[in-house]
């Protein structure tokens, strides 16, 4: 019987990989990967996210997206109202501050990155890679051994998830810092699953970009996702729970 480890993660992007017509609003590209340790996750974390929806919407099948809270669209129409907003925004914040979970955050600077390759590779790739191998770090210094681990991403199209998969198992397979193999196991989840790891992930991705483009400007979610960041023995984040390319 596989022996599984006692952590999950879950990854979510903002952002785009065009680097022919790059955005000039959101110019980065942010692979984030939330690890929970799954006593955490199925005791605490998806309890609490279920007792927001029941509050707010009155049902649970709602699922949580970054762009449409922020823009009050579809089943969001009423943060229009600044009261209901404020309190629903005041239970989420908390929800994620009181989360216990640690993010690798890696933001691919697109117009850097164009300009270092000359035949730029995808920055999804790249991003991958650059975050798997700090995932590893990060698994080994609390579960050592590693035991096989189950990285699940949200689906993009059946070509952009063959070539995902196909990177993540070079990845794994030995095309790394350490060059060997990593026990990651690859999961593909529909963009419609309300699955609580995914949508955290989601409402971390574009603070932790904002952040990186404009570090001096007030920023609430940044504040509270900050704290999750892996950091260094000795405090140091660039590298570690943040790595920005190049």
């Amino acid at each position: 019987m596989t022996a599984f480890s006692d952590y999950i993660v879950y990854v979510d992007e903002s952002g785009d990989h065009n680097l022919s017509t790059p955005d000039t609003e959101f110019p980065v590209f942010v692979l984030t990967f939330c690890i929970f340790r799954k006593e955490e996750y199925i005791g605490t974390i998806v309890p609490a996210l279920e007792r927001i929806k029941f509050k707010h919407f009155g049902h649970d099948m709602v699922v949580l997206h970054e762009r449409d809270i922020r823009k009050a669209t579809g089943p969001f129409t009423f943060l229009t109202d600044r009261t209901r907003r404020q309190e629903f925004m005041t239970d989420l914040n908390e929800w994620v501050e009181t989360s216990e979970f640690t993010i690798i955050a890696i933001v691919i600077l697109k117009g850097e990155f164009a300009k270092r390759h000359p035949e730029p590779p995808n920055p999804y790739h790249v991003a991958l890679k650059l975050g798997l191998e700090r995932v590893e770090k990060c698994l080994r210094r609390r579960e050592p051994p590693l035991r096989a681990t189950h990285i699940v991403f949200e689906s993009r199209g059946k070509r952009e998830d063959d070539e995902l998969e196909l990177e993540f198992r070079r990845v794994c397979g030995g095309e790394n810092y350490r060059n060997e193999a990593l026990p990651f196991q690859f999961v593909l989840a529909s963009k419609q699953v309300n699955s609580s790891g995914l949508q955290l992930a989601d409402l971390t991705a574009r603070p932790i970009g904002r952040y990186v483009i404009n570090p001096g400007q007030t920023n609430r979610a940044f504040a509270i996702i900050e704290k999750k960041l892996d950091w260094s023995t000795n405090g140091q984040i660039e590298g570690y729970g943040l790595k920005t390319y190049p």
